[in-house]
């Protein structure tokens, strides 16, 4: 996604799946790696009424899988969860942190 790539983040995966779930996009900048859940949503709000609890669980599994396999790459200080909400006719937002396991 040429958002991220933008704000320096190098995209490690797409449509990463897992035997416990898929992830849209797995990012990493610096030591950080973002899994990232991307929405088309008509507004913000939407997009994050949109991740519900269940699928959070399901990223943070995957998430977990991923951590486990090493397939996210070395030299790994964190991990963040994050939401893109692509909207119609407006550039798509990326937030940062959404939520912990």
């Amino acid at each position: 996604m040429l958002l991220l790539r933008l704000k320096l983040y190098r995209i490690v995966g797409r449509n990463v799946r897992t035997p416990v779930g898929e992830i849209d996009i797995v990012a990493r900048r610096r030591g950080i790696v973002a899994i990232v859940e991307v929405k088309r949503r008509p507004d913000t709000a939407a997009g994050i009424r949109a991740v519900t609890t269940e699928q959070q669980r399901r990223i943070v599994r995957a998430a977990e899988y991923l951590s486990m396999s090493g397939k996210a790459g070395g030299d790994v200080t964190g991990w963040r969860f994050d939401l893109v909400i692509v909207r119609p006719w407006r550039l798509p937002q990326h937030m940062t942190n959404m939520w912990r396991t």
